[in-house]
């Protein structure tokens, strides 16, 4: 009686094929930006310099305000006036 192998002939061979090598699909490309710390603080100074350039220099609503507050004769009184003389001597460095 004897015993013939079933298979190839050299039993290591079935572990040594390979297969066929497919496409390597190519990774999506992602774009990105950092932004550091200084250039976001430095973005917020040229945002708030442009705001106030770009505002006008006279606030139209105060002045119609004072305006109003002028015509009402008990608004002015001596408190409101020492007030006032006040101010213009601390400008002047009096």
């Amino acid at each position: 009686m004897t015993i013939d192998r079933l298979g190839p002939i050299d039993p290591v061979s079935k572990f040594n094929k390979t297969s066929k090598a497919g496409k390597v699909a190519p990774k999506a490309k992602t774009d990105a930006v950092n932004v550091s710390d200084e250039a976001q603080k430095m973005s917020e100074i040229y945002k708030a310099t442009e705001e106030v350039r770009v505002s006008p220099d006279i606030r139209m609503d105060r002045v119609e305000e004072v305006k109003l507050k002028l015509q009402d004769p008990n608004y002015i009184d001596d408190t409101v006036l020492e007030s006032v003389a006040d101010g213009i001597m601390k400008s002047f460095g009096l």
